[in-house]
């Protein structure tokens, strides 16, 4: 059973029943790096952290160990269009979670030198993820392909816009973005419904600001793909090939979440995998991967592999890209493919915590849940036809490329 609730403040509700004794719950906002002013590049994954930092009634250490002494973990992250907190425990633990995150959340103190010690964190870790570039690769294609965009900037931002924090600039930001109407408490486990919104009244049900509804501006559609080439002194090339692709309320994005699974997804028998590792040996890993935003998305390829064949793997992607542009999927071939997706996601669903947090996610921007059953009847109704013109939309135009050398 899925439950949902609205406090009078627009905070929404989200809850699962599961049967287990482990629950989660937590906080996600509709607020990430893409909105950001351009001197605050960096401030939510900033903010994220700063919340673990101490509030008027807690240290630092006492947040740290609130859950961790009864065996349970608090964690968050922070993309480009959200921010989630969130915790698990032991079910009995639900009244201890609730309110931890309602005072990190509406209580932080965001000292000025907590503020200073986490800048320098952050700092490290901006140096450290420079040294992963099958990592690092990920966000500078997305940089390249939405240049001059809100979706364009790292989410960890850059040390010039780090330096020049202070707390006066972070106390804005909350004050902008961090409004219950702006939320959703999202929870599975075995606490009962109406014991939920108990809790969350305590501590949640306060008058807040009326904000409007977030505008955010899809990038042009006039996209110029081009290559780049930086060198970076891997001992593998690093290459990324990719097309701007639908948003996640895009009807047809059902259709190119299959077709990318078909194409470089995580079974071995994707048509990538198949070509470039097992037929050609030519790579240890190869995968396709589709990114949903609000109003845009993209599709990629990556890779990595000797140098000396990066031209040789960039030509045998193009020709399965192109064998799924030139030939439908026969019945057998899309039939085959739609069950391996859906096991997937059926095995996907039970990872507790993942799935909580995907449910979350859909229920902060479409404002409902779509369940196993659901998403099962959508992929059945996917045709090959609509695969091919799929396909067709994407992959007609010339790849963006990006290549660490």
């Amino acid at each position: 059973m899925i439950h949902t609730y609205t406090l009078a403040n627009g905070l929404r509700i989200i809850h699962r029943d599961a049967p287990s004794e482990i629950s989660h719950c937590g906080i996600v906002l509709n607020t990430g790096s893409r909105d950001e002013y351009p001197e605050e590049a960096g401030m939510a994954h900033f903010v994220e952290h700063m919340l673990f930092k101490g509030t008027h009634r807690r240290r630092a250490h006492h947040i740290a160990s609130r859950m961790e002494s009864v065996g349970g973990e608090l964690n968050a992250y922070t993309t480009k269009e959200e921010t989630f907190y969130y915790a698990t425990f032991l079910g009995e633990y639900f009244p201890r979670a609730v309110e931890l995150l309602a005072d990190m959340l509406f209580h932080s103190e965001f000292s000025p030198v907590q503020i200073d010690r986490e800048r320098e964190v952050i700092l490290d870790e901006i140096n450290s993820y420079q040294d992963a570039p099958s990592e690092l690769i990920y966000d500078d294609f997305e940089n390249m392909l939405f240049e001059g965009h809100d979706l364009g900037h790292y989410i960890l931002g850059a040390p010039e816009t780090l330096n020049r924090f202070t707390r006066e600039q972070i106390l804005q930001f909350v004050q902008r973005q961090y409004q219950p109407s702006q939320m959703v408490f999202f929870s599975t486990g075995k606490t009962p419904f109406p014991k939920v919104v108990r809790q969350i009244e305590n501590h949640f049900a306060f008058s807040s600001a009326a904000l409007e509804p977030k505008k955010r501006i899809a990038p042009s559609a006039s996209f110029l793909p081009r290559k780049e080439r930086p060198r970076k002194n891997t001992a593998q090339a690093h290459v990324m090939m990719g097309f701007p692709a639908f948003s996640m309320h895009h009807p047809q994005r059902q259709a190119l979440l299959l077709l990318s699974n078909i194409l470089g997804g995580d079974g071995l028998n994707s048509r990538l995998n198949a070509s470039l590792r097992e037929k050609h040996g030519l790579v240890y890993e190869v995968e396709s991967n589709v990114t949903l935003y609000t109003d845009t998305g993209l599709f990629a390829v990556y890779f990595a592999g000797d140098p000396q064949q990066r031209e040789r793997c960039i030509r045998l992607v193009r020709k399965e890209i192109g064998r799924l542009l030139q030939k439908e999927l026969t019945p057998m071939q899309l039939s085959l493919a739609k069950r391996q997706w859906k096991g997937q996601l059926a095995i996907a669903a039970e990872q507790s915590e993942n799935y909580t947090l995907a449910m979350a996610k859909r229920f902060l921007h479409t404002s409902r849940y779509l369940s196993l059953e659901e998403m099962f009847a959508r992929i059945d109704a996917i045709t090959a036809g609509e695969m091919r013109a799929v396909a067709g939309d994407l992959f007609i135009a010339e790849p963006f490329e990006l290549s660490y050398l």
